[in-house]
């Protein structure tokens, strides 16, 4: 079966990018090719066309392969709701929140899950490119494992390894990780990608020789550190903060903060001053504060006023202040989050902030929906995006704005009475350049520069990181390291 897996030092070292842009080069050439990644723990998801849940990244993979996404892509998603525990989403669909212990003993029916995907995959597609997930040097994991090495011996696959040189220590990581792996997975690695090179190229030849000569593995490619590079994060924050304008963002940035890549066109905006509050410390300033969707709604609420910021919200609305809440965040800014099943943790109700007259409960059929219609503001200006979440929120004053009308007939989120809060369910609020225009001119932020279309970007994004890769890979050593083209 035509699969060649990326595995990486660390978590955040390019695997994500790595097969994204493998996967548009293999694309580019005229063949069908899938990404796929057997484990993934993120809180950053996305719905796929066949009505499941699987990782942002994975999705974005897709992008670059010309094809929709599917559950398939990543039959195994983790999302943590606690340190110790998470939910389990096998093909897209939620089985239920399981500790650590508990889903280690689960292994091996997630195993199949796994395997099921894979071969479907690898019978319809020409080329299937796979990522690890963390490291395979994580050795305490090593039983039972699917994400890494456990995959890889099974499938009987080749393995890149991918090390991030700007972090440094890069020639300790690669010759650690192998001596943390058994012979057989050793000599299941086939090449080493260096990943975020800055610098004169020639510097650094003495390291790769060094290297080669260490390892007896060759070093495929080096690629460049590409500056401003704007894909999709699989799951950790912004590197980088906003623009640095004039009109100030502050994204309360929560224990179990999910989907933040929803808020990444705001920080493309020349106009704005985008940024993450930092825990422990008071809210920044700002014209517009946004709650964003939690993993743990209710717990996350208990957190915010232990930090005092329920505090610093009322009085930044007491002075005119604009806030927006998204799918988690909109149900922490109504009356109540109730969640008798003890879905996201102990079971009980919660009172919400009390700025949006609805009242949520936790249900155990998560709602999963791709969707569009139109925003109430800016005269009806179109919208799309997603749903994920298990509340069912109530609302109790008819007299309030309805903030979304979908094509379907449903309608979605909320206007507060005087005008200053927002909320809804809906990933993806910001994604289109008009809605994303009205919704700051709602907030007292009128935006002079055109704010770009994602999809747009996606592409030429993925384009931009594709063209590094194909002129960094040294491709008689690629062919020897299992990438094979016809």
């Amino acid at each position: 079966m035509p699969t060649l897996m990326i595995q990486g030092c660390t978590s955040d070292a390019g695997k994500s990018t790595l097969v994204a842009a493998l996967a548009r080069l293999l694309y580019r050439r005229g063949l069908k090719v899938a990404p796929f990644k057997p484990q993934n723990m993120a809180l950053n998801s996305a719905v796929t066309e066949d009505g499941g849940e699987i990782g942002r990244a994975q999705a974005v993979q897709a992008v670059a392969c010309g094809i929709p996404p599917h559950t398939d892509h990543n039959p195994v998603l983790l999302k943590p709701s606690s340190d110790c525990r998470a939910q389990v989403i096998i093909q897209g669909r939620a089985i239920g929140n399981l500790d650590a212990v508990d889903y280690h003993a689960y292994k091996q029916v997630a195993r199949q899950a796994v395997f099921e995907s894979w071969r479907r995959l690898a019978s319809l597609y020409q080329w299937v490119v796979v990522e690890g997930a963390g490291s395979p040097a994580e050795v305490n994991l090593r039983a039972n494992d699917i994400a890494n090495m456990g995959f890889a011996e099974e499938a009987d696959c080749p393995v890149w390894l991918v090390a991030d040189i700007d972090r440094g220590g890069v020639f300790a990581h690669i010759v650690g990780t192998l001596a943390c792996l058994s012979q057989s997975e050793q000599a299941r690695i086939k090449g080493f990608i260096i990943n975020r090179f800055r610098g004169d190229l020639s510097l650094l030849q003495p390291g790769l020789d060094w290297l080669e000569a260490q390892t007896g593995k060759p070093v495929l490619a080096v690629l460049p550190y590409l500056h401003g590079l704007d894909i999709a994060a699989e799951d950790a924050l912004p590197r980088n903060a906003g623009q640095g304008g004039a009109y100030r963002v502050v994204i309360l940035t929560l224990p179990h903060i999910s989907n933040h890549t929803d808020f990444d066109p705001l920080r493309r905006l020349p106009e704005l001053d985008c940024r993450y509050a930092n825990p422990n410390q008071p809210l920044p300033p700002a014209e517009l504060y946004i709650l964003p969707g939690s993993k743990n709604t209710r717990g996350d609420l208990a957190w915010l006023r232990q930090q005092g910021w329920d505090q610093q919200l009322a009085r930044h609305l007491r002075y005119g202040g604009k806030v927006i809440g998204v799918c988690g965040g909109y149900q922490m800014l109504g009356a109540s989050i109730a969640d008798p099943l003890g879905l996201e943790g102990a079971a009980g109700v919660s009172e919400g902030l009390g700025y949006l007259p609805v009242h949520t409960e936790l249900a155990a059929e998560k709602q999963l929906l791709q969707v569009s219609g139109s925003l109430a503001l800016g005269g009806g200006v179109p919208i799309r995006g997603y749903e994920i979440h298990h509340g069912s929120s109530t609302v109790t004053d008819p007299e309030v704005a309805t903030l979304l009308h979908f094509e379907d007939g449903r309608t979605d989120g909320l206007s507060s009475r005087d005008e200053q809060v927002l909320g809804c369910y809906l990933h993806g609020l910001f994604d289109e350049p008009q809605a994303l225009k009205a919704l700051l001119a709602w907030a007292g932020c009128e935006v002079g520069s055109t704010a770009p279309d994602t999809t747009t970007l996606l592409e030429q994004e993925l384009d931009r990181l594709t063209d590094a890769l194909e002129a960094a890979l040294d491709w008689d050593k690629a062919a020897q390291a299992g990438l094979v083209l016809p």
